[in-house]
């Protein structure tokens, strides 16, 4: 039984010696290698989760500047008008103070073409007005010191007339009293007179005499009174002259003093026109001006909105938009509100530019290629019209510098460095779905409070 012959076994030990693909295929013989695989890899992944990770923030933006001076402007007018040359082309580079384009006058009151001398004539004018009536106002004041002295002297003279009035009063009263006690003699006489007469002491002669001289008394008593009544009429008279003297150079010099204020008034009033004439002709000086489209600064031409010779502008209407050369980019990048806790002036941002090679690790920003550094300089605190937040973010001093081919508008990415954590650590906030750690370094902190 031991010694039978088994032809398939002798088959196959035959085959194993003498076929070598009957040994790749059936590895009868070898021991399987996959649990050294998985075990390897099951160390390496053991690895990994304890490396180093940076965890950041990705966002999206353009660049931009820090000022907003060297950001694109529009060039406008100030005044209406209508394009009468082109002193430059799109694309062209300017120099502060340089003619972009001229403008013809389109408004009918300013097509005058000597309207700033015929202006200044009317200014002269009114300033000869003014004169004139400055030196009315100057005689008129003359007029009225002279009235006043006139015055002055008229009263005097009345005065002295009214004392010696007063003395003649007084003289005409005194004789007044005289010839009343020389009419009480002549009167106790004539009475004795007719009582001798009728007693026949005296002659009928010498009674006469005594009558006669009675009756003079008696004119001389009336005579004596009228010149004392009339003396105290002339005295009310001057009395009377004196008011009207007052009375009259009070009007004169009211009158006088009237033109004077008058001239004074209508040269103020001319003054006033004037002031107004200057305006006019500074602002026609300055609409000349306003004719000739000036650069606000040094930069390139852009986007022309009118063109052609004859095409009329309105008032504040833009004209070109101008692009300052030299500014100083940055980039401009808006963030959720979810991240913007994590985001504080001063932090470092890793910088892809659209169009410039670049090889990013995901948890290693530091150590990508092509990526440039920069600082955040600005948050906004108001969200924008896209419900993020705005950041600005400039050149980090300390890197490598941007690139001089960079343009306004340019699309950029930004990755803000936040905490360095594991790996293992990194995979499980995200499953959990977690936020970042807020991490801040101490010298942005130092730098921050400084400021």
């Amino acid at each position: 039984m031991n010694n039978h012959f088994d032809g398939n076994t002798f088959l196959k030990k035959d085959l194993r010696g003498s076929v070598k693909a009957f040994s790749e295929i059936y590895k009868i013989d070898k021991r399987n290698s996959a649990l050294r695989w998985f075990l390897g890899l099951g160390i390496l992944f053991g690895i990994v989760l304890f490396l180093p990770w940076t965890q950041n923030i990705r966002s999206t933006g353009k660049v931009s500047t820090l000022r907003q001076e060297d950001r694109p402007q529009e060039l406008n007018t100030i005044i209406p008008g209508k394009i009468e040359k082109w002193y430059v082309k799109e694309g062209d580079f300017v120099s502060k103070g340089d003619t972009i384009l001229k403008l013809g006058e389109v408004k009918v009151e300013y097509f005058d073409p000597v309207l700033i001398a015929r202006t200044q004539e009317q200014i002269n004018a009114k300033k000869g007005s003014i004169n004139a009536y400055q030196g009315k106002a100057q005689t008129a004041g003359k007029q009225m010191e002279a009235l006043g002295s006139a015055r002055k002297f008229k009263l005097q003279s009345i005065d002295n007339k009214l004392g010696q009035q007063q003395m003649k009063i007084s003289s005409d009263s005194v004789s007044l009293i005289a010839a009343k006690n020389a009419f009480m003699a002549y009167d106790r006489q004539f009475k004795a007179a007719q009582t001798m007469l009728d007693s026949g002491a005296i002659s009928r002669t010498d009674f006469e005499k005594r009558r006669i001289a009675f009756q003079d008394g008696i004119a001389k008593l009336n005579s004596s009174e009228n010149k004392y009544s009339q003396s105290r009429q002339e005295y009310l008279n001057l009395q009377i002259d004196k008011n009207s003297v007052i009375q009259e150079y009070l009007e004169k010099l009211s009158k006088t003093e009237g033109e004077r204020y008058s001239s004074i008034s209508l040269a103020a009033n001319g003054e006033a026109e004037i002031a107004k004439l200057e305006n006019q002709l500074a602002n026609y000086d300055a609409r000349q001006e306003l004719y000739y489209i000036l650069a606000p600064q040094d930069g390139q031409i852009t986007k022309a909105r009118k063109s052609g010779i004859g095409e009329v502008l309105k008032e504040g209407e833009n004209i070109v938009e101008i692009v300052p050369v030299n500014p100083n980019y940055a980039v401009e990048m808006f963030v959720e509100p979810m991240d913007l806790p994590l985001i504080q002036i001063g932090q470092k941002v890793r910088l892809v530019f659209d169009g410039f090679p670049v090889i990013v690790f995901s948890g290693w920003p530091k150590n990508s290629y092509g990526t440039f550094g920069g600082v955040i300089t600005t948050v906004e605190t108001s969200v924008s019209v896209n419900g993020k937040f705005r950041v600005l973010v400039a050149e980090d001093p300390e890197e490598r510098k941007w690139p001089e081919t960079l343009r306004m508008g340019g699309g950029a990415k930004g990755i803000a460095l936040l905490k360095d954590v594991r790996i293992y650590y990194e995979l499980w906030r995200n499953i959990n779905g977690f936020p970042p750690e807020y991490y801040q370094q101490e010298g942005t902190s130092a730098k921050t409070k400084a400021k």
